[in-house]
This record gives C-alpha cells, structure tokens and sequence, in this order.
C-alpha cells in the first residue's frame, strides 16, 4: 500500500497521561473509564477509537452512495466501542449504528451499509479481529 496520508499522535503515561497529535490539532488529557476504576475526568482510547471508525464508516457510506448514486449525505454514524476482559488480556467490541435519511428504502440503505463496511479502512483493519456489528436505524 501507498500511503496517501500519516497520522502521528504520541500517547505519555498510557491511559492516565495524554494524547497530542504531531500537528497539535489533538491534545488531550486521558484517563480511564468510572466503570474501569478510574476518574473519567479525561477522554480515553475507546472513545477516541469510536470517534475515529465512525468518521470513517460515514465516509465509506458516502463514497458508496456516491457511486450508486444515492444521496446519503444525511446519514449518521455512531460507534459503540466497548472493552472487555479476552483471556489474559483485553478485546474489545464494536456496533455501528448507521442511520440512513428518511425516504431512502431498507433494502437498498443494507446494501450500501454493507458496501461500506468493505470500503472502510476501519473495517478492514478489525476484520477478524474484533466483533463489529452492523445495524441500521
């Protein structure tokens, strides 16, 4: 693969520490979940993961639509993103909850739903390796 663009984003001190992009347009302060034990009082991994693959998915969707010729530009994209014990270690999970605009037919909404999910680099980088669920609102 060529890439057509890099991110750069260095993380200090794991989840109680901070996020700062090399640009600066992200610089945050992290911190783990109340339900984890932590003081929420910053964003966290999951969240960020969330805000990412949804941004993406919604492009992906448009880029289908585009292609098909069906204005979706009003869909909306939400990622749940949870966590959880996995063996030793941790997992995590993902639904994407896509809700298409009004008047565009069920069918049709799937296809390109699941057009995207093939499109999307997000998919394809969890693909395999993580649960992610597809459903349309």
């Amino acid at each position: 693969m060529d890439a057509l663009y890099t991110a750069v984003a260095t993380a200090t001190h794991g989840r109680e520490g901070r996020a700062v992009s090399s640009d600066g347009k992200i610089d945050l302060p992290l911190s783990i979940p109340v339900e984890m034990g932590g003081n929420g009082r910053g964003t966290n991994p999951e969240q960020l993961f969330a805000a990412g693959y949804a941004a993406c998915f919604g492009s992906a969707l448009g880029l289908v639509g585009r292609q098909a010729k069906v204005d979706v530009t009003d869909a909306a994209v939400t990622a749940e993103v949870g966590i959880g014990k996995q063996g030793e270690g941790f997992g995590l999970q993902v639904t994407l909850r896509v809700e298409l605009p009004d008047g565009l037919d069920q069918e049709t909404g799937r296809k390109l739903v699941e057009q995207a999910h093939q499109v999307c680099p997000y998919s394809n980088a969890t693909r395999g390796n993580i649960e992610v669920d597809l459903v349309i609102e």
